[in-house]
This record gives structure tokens, sequence and C-alpha cells, in this order.
């Protein structure tokens, strides 16, 4: 079948590793522009992915653009692992590690345990390390200059924290969170609920509401997959 991007399409993108957001929205709006010559097509994204994360980004084209509220709503499911025992000012490994900390307490039954006291309604705090936008500067650049600042908790439900794998200082895990949840800080808080620490060392998210990470498309396949329809 074809695609009608002027009218809109929702388009499940698989975002690389090392990749932003933006870069993924502007390999999608170029590839249209390419294969179709359509120009000035409206393309956007429903939810921001860090680019140390991959996994699943919901791109809207056209008057899809409208639905990207709506898809930003929906619960989202992520994988990945957290190093037990250490911290970095950025929460995950864009920065190097500041502190280390004891672990010969942590056992499968304390890991399980805490993670379950996390699931619910709660309050976050978001990384100072994020595209928060404080007085017109994103709250990233604020950090990366070593301006002291805070950012106000926010609340956040959590449904589901399992821990899928442990081979310490290493710990997998799964987690269904609402819209505003920040993983790093999940791993930072984690840590500390340990009488330790923690820092996120890889993440994919693997589903929106009902879309799917299966069912995405790699950005490497975009031009093939406009230029075959399928």
């Amino acid at each position: 079948m074809g695609f009608d991007f002027k009218n809109g399409e929702i388009l499940l993108i698989n975002k690389p590793y090392g990749w932003t957001s933006f870069d993924a929205v502007k390999k999608v709006r170029n590839t249209i522009s390419k294969v179709t010559g359509q120009k000035k097509i409206k393309v956007g994204h429903a939810g921001t992915l860090d680019p140390l994360a991959s996994g699943l980004l919901i791109i809207c084209t056209g008057k899809f653009t409208r639905k990207i509220d709506e898809f930003q709503n929906l619960e989202k499911e992520y994988t990945g692992t957290f190093s037990i025992g250490a911290t970095t000012p950025s929460f995950d490994c864009e920065s190097v590690i500041d502190h280390r900390y004891e672990t010969a307490h942590i056992d499968e039954s304390l890991l399980r345990i805490t993670a379950r006291r996390f699931e619910g309604e709660q309050f976050q705090a978001p990384p100072v390390f994020s595209a928060i936008n404080v007085k017109g500067t994103r709250a990233y650049h604020k950090a990366r200059n070593k301006e002291d600042f805070e950012l106000p908790p926010r609340k956040v439900y959590i449904r589901t924290f399992e821990i899928t794998s442990i081979a310490l200082p290493q710990v997998g895990f799964r987690v269904c969170c609402s819209k505003g949840t920040y993983i790093r800080s999940l791993a930072r808080d984690f840590g500390k609920a340990l009488d330790s620490g923690a820092y996120l060392t890889s993440l994919a998210r693997t589903r929106i509401g009902e879309f799917s990470l299966t069912d995405a498309i790699p950005v490497e396949d975009f031009e093939f997959v406009i230029k075959t329809g399928s």
C-alpha cells in the first residue's frame, strides 16, 4: 500500500542508539522529500527518547501531527539495565562515575522487594541533565555549565517495575509507566532506596500504548519502505 504523508501517517520508528529524537524526525522528513518530492510536510514525534536510549519513537506526518498529544499521554514500557553501587551526575553513561557505594548487603530479595516499592503513584524529581525548559534554557545546558539549580518533583505513575536479570553490578529491568517518568531518575532513586547508588547503563522503549517496537521500522530501512509501499 502507498503512503499519504500530507493527510497523515503514523510511523513507528526504531530510533538507533546515539540519535536524538530530532535526528530521527529530520531523517524521516528528508527521506519523504527525497522519495516523493513533497515539500513542507509536517513531521513531529510523540515523546522524546534520549540519545543514549534506543527503541520505539512514534512519528506523525501531515494532519496526524494533531494526534501527538494523544500519543504522548499513553503508557510507556521500557527495558534496560542499571549499574548498582555507583552514581553519575547525569544518572546514566553520559557522564563519568562521581561516587561509589557499598553493595555487599544487596541480594536478589532486596532488589525485588525494593523495586516493588516504586510501583504506584509518586513524585519524582527529573534529572538536571534533561530537555526541560528552565527560564528559556534547556536544563542540560545549565547542568553542563555546572550551574546550581533544581527541578521540582512531578507526579508520575509506575504500574510495573520488574527485575528481569541480576548479574551484579548489572541489573536488568522492565518498567511500565506514565508520561513524564524518567528512567534515569528511577535509577537514582532505586540506588538510594537500596542504601547504595545506581545509574542507567542501557535503555530501550519497547511499547507506547498498544504500539510495539516489534512493529517499528529501522530508520535505515525507511526509504526502502516508502519506495515499496510496505
